[in-house]
């Protein structure tokens, strides 16, 4: 799959059937996205993927801060990813200074890169997925029992595609560039 094609062409998918993911697949999918940039390559994107549904039950009821619309996708996806990143590293020099006037914010910088590169590897694999940023991170973490080392930076349901939605309308070009 072309990049153009696979930045134009995938869409956040919100509905799934109910066929599993295989692991294999999701080994596949993430052996490509852990090649996406991160603040010297300090490679902290994590992934833990939930596929027990009591605990995607308990992390849509307990852990999406009542926005019942994320809490309908996490049920109805067979299989939820949390992205994680591991603490204090992005951002941060071996002495625990800041390289940079961004701090501790290049953390989620290199999540947001992390979960993008995950997403393009699903769709170029035929596997559909939408990034949820309405959530309790401390509940999700309590939930899945994530050590205080890592945060919860983003939760992914995945799937096979029961829609394909349309694309959204874009800005035009003059919007988004400047140029000096």
């Amino acid at each position: 799959m072309e990049v153009i094609q696979a930045l134009k062409g995938r869409r956040s998918i919100r509905k799934f059937t109910d066929e599993a993911v295989s692991h294999e697949l999701i080994e596949k999918i993430i052996d490509s996205a852990r090649f996406a940039p991160s603040w010297k390559n300090t490679q902290t994107a994590r992934y833990v993927v939930v596929e027990d549904r009591d605990l995607i039950s308990r992390i849509a009821s307990e852990g999406t801060l009542g926005f019942e619309h994320n809490k309908g996708i996490i049920e109805g996806a067979p299989a939820l990813v949390i992205v994680t990143s591991i603490n204090k590293r992005s951002g941060y020099e071996r002495d625990g200074s800041f390289s940079t006037s961004k701090g501790n914010e290049w953390q989620m910088f290199d999540a947001g890169a992390a979960s993008e590169a995950f997403c393009l590897s699903a769709y170029a694999e035929g596997v559909g997925s939408v990034i949820l940023g309405i959530f309790d991170e401390k509940k999700v973490a309590e939930i899945i029992g994530l050590g205080e080392d890592r945060t919860v930076s983003a939760l992914i349901p995945i799937g096979i595609p029961a829609e394909q939605p349309n694309p959204t309308p874009r800005k035009e070009i003059s919007e988004y560039v400047t140029f000096m």
